[in-house]
């Protein structure tokens, strides 16, 4: 009892939780039928007790199982790391260079983000995963980027048990035709197996392999994505400030240098940063080696610009329909309601006559304007600051004029 109690904790059993979303759930049964199923058509095809490679066979694919579970488990329960609530940099004058986080109550360390699914600032945020319900950051990322690179490779291995599973039991009861095409069967099991291949086994493999398939392309993809995120030392959200940074100094033209900091000028020792041999990255999460141009803050200045440069951009909208945040609202027209994005971002209630400033606003275009998608949207009247969409068709533009007048301007949030 004592030896469960240090395992299980009122401390950490709300982090279960997490398994409770459809992305665990969608994860783990794809882990689970290909797994399943490699297993019991290894049995049927290379039987591990009658030759050495059905042994290495069947040991490797449960290799393959255990680690992809156990990645897969630290990146979701060991969590990326997060900024200490009410968190304020050692040395006072440093709170000038750094965004705060009303949530948290607090400032953001560098390389940090606020997340709002996890409601809590994340040390070096690269996204918020929903396969394993939680983000991708500083503590998880070997975890996750491991787990990227071991499930296309079991998958591939339990692809193959599973045609040649097919192909060594359809071969004698099916002529395809292949009257030269012959693979050399001797070193594996002649007898009848142990399990039936029946039109159901045979039916559940074929559709084992099309998972097997798909989440090697699939999940294959994004470790390429993560490894160049990584011997770059750039994360996503950071690739995305330098390209902006880019934008802002070319329009306005000011002659800046930008030098991304955290990228050591080799691969290895990027690559280093976070792959160690203890499994734990190197940092505390809120402190990085730079490049020897580049300070600490060198990139949280740069955000403080690129935000400031976003509220001169601002636009001031008003809401001219009520809009109740419904999902997929019937009464705004037909085309809204087929058309609504398919995204986890938040439906943004509207009154008549609300006053909104659009930071950013991307267009869902087909043939007409139908949704306006505001990812950062401050209501004027309350300062609050929300992200999410709402039918293009309940807002309208104001002119600047009106938004001078009106005082607006003076209520923007930082």
């Amino acid at each position: 009892m004592n030896f469960l109690s240090t395992i299980v904790t009122f401390d950490n059993l709300h982090e279960v939780r997490r398994l409770f979303h459809w992305g665990p759930i969608i994860a783990l049964s794809v882990i689970a039928i290909c797994s399943t199923m490699a297993i019991l058509d290894s049995i049927i095809w290379y039987w591990p007790l009658d030759t050495t490679g059905g042994s290495i066979n069947f040991l490797m694919l449960i290799n393959w199982t255990v680690l992809i579970l156990y990645n897969y488990f630290n990146a979701m329960f060991v969590g990326p790391g997060y900024i200490p609530l009410g968190w304020k940099p050692e040395h006072q004058q440093d709170t000038q260079y750094l965004q705060s986080c009303r949530v948290c109550q607090g400032y953001k360390s560098p390389r940090s983000h606020h997340c709002r699914k996890c409601n809590r600032c994340v040390m070096k945020m690269d996204h918020h995963c929903p396969w394993i319900n939680n983000c991708c950051g500083h503590l998880n990322h070997a975890y996750f980027t491991s787990f990227l690179l071991l499930a296309p490779l079991g998958c591939s291995h339990a692809a193959v048990i599973f045609i040649m599973t097919m192909y060594t039991q359809l071969y004698e009861r099916i002529s395809f035709g292949w009257s030269t095409v012959k693979i050399d069967m001797s070193a594996v099991r002649q007898v009848q197996p142990l399990i039936p291949f029946s039109v159901p086994a045979f039916a559940a493999t074929l559709f084992a392999l099309g998972l097997a398939l798909g989440t090697t392309i699939a999940v294959g993809m994004l470790f390429v994505i993560q490894m160049k995120v990584i011997i770059r030392n750039r994360t996503s959200i950071e690739a995305w400030i330098e390209e902006k940074a880019k934008d802002r100094i070319q329009h306005y033209q000011t002659g800046e240098e930008f030098i991304f900091p955290y990228d050591l000028g080799s691969r290895w020792l990027n690559f280093k940063q976070v792959f160690t041999w203890s499994g734990t990255p190197k940092g505390n999460g809120m402190e990085w080696p730079v490049h020897p141009k580049c300070h600490q803050h060198t990139l949280t200045i740069e955000q403080l610009k690129q935000k400031a440069d976003k509220r001169m951009r601002s636009v001031l909208y008003q809401a001219v329909e009520d809009y109740n945040g419904a999902c997929c609202p019937v009464n705004k027209g037909l085309q809204t309601f087929f058309r609504t994005p398919c995204t986890e971002e938040p439906r943004i209630p509207l009154s008549k006559g609300d006053p909104i400033l659009a930071t950013r606003g991307t267009k869902y275009v087909h043939s007409l304007v139908i949704i306006h998608l505001f990812q950062d949207i401050n209501v004027a009247d309350s300062g609050l600051r929300v992200r999410g969409w709402f039918p293009r068709r309940c807002v309208e533009k104001c002119h600047y004029d009106t938004a001078a007048s009106d005082g607006t301007s003076d209520k923007k949030v930082n």
